[in-house]
């Protein structure tokens, strides 16, 4: 599902108001998120509600919407980080960006639950924050999501029609 057009290692927004709409343009670019402005405004929405900082450096801006037609993931770093109001306290560097459709409740919060198994580990997290180009991000992703697959599969058999066909989760 994460695609290498969805990933940008140089994000520039020095606060969290722009680094979410550069998150927004990121995924804006699919053809699956049918209005970029009222995706925004979900996900501003959502962060009215809590912080998706979840700690370890790691944020998940993450809306329900019409505007999207099918799952849509991104993945940004920014070097320096920023503050996004996270639950440690402390910066974020690493940003997974999720538009899901807004009848796929289930499917949303697979996506979520599998994104946060990957980045509670630390080691994860700083191969990530390390990595030096797009396809070395898809590289660790893969290798470590061997418990992907089975969560996976049972993301494409309840929501079969909301994946790209012959792709990978992440």
């Amino acid at each position: 599902m994460l695609k290498e057009k969805f990933i940008n290692l140089k994000l520039q927004g020095n606060d969290k108001k722009k680094v979410v709409a550069e998150l927004v343009e990121l995924i804006g670019q699919s053809k699956k998120l049918i209005n970029k402005k009222v995706f925004l405004n979900a996900i501003i929405e959502r962060e009215g509600l809590g912080s998706t900082g979840i700690g370890n450096g790691v944020a998940i801006p993450h809306a329900k919407t019409n505007s999207a037609k099918k799952f849509i993931l991104g993945f940004a770093r920014i070097d320096e980080g920023i503050d996004f109001g996270a639950l440690d306290g402390e910066k974020t560097y690493l940003f997974f960006i999720l538009a899901s459709p807004k009848e796929e409740v289930g499917g949303h919060l697979k996506i979520l639950a599998e994104i946060s198994r990957l980045v509670k580990d630390k080691f994860i997290v700083d191969l990530l924050r390390r990595a030096r180009d797009k396809k070395e991000v898809l590289k660790i992703i893969a290798n470590t999501g061997k418990s992907f697959s089975a969560v996976t599969a049972k993301i494409l058999i309840a929501c079969p029609n909301k994946f790209p066909r012959n792709r990978s989760f992440l």
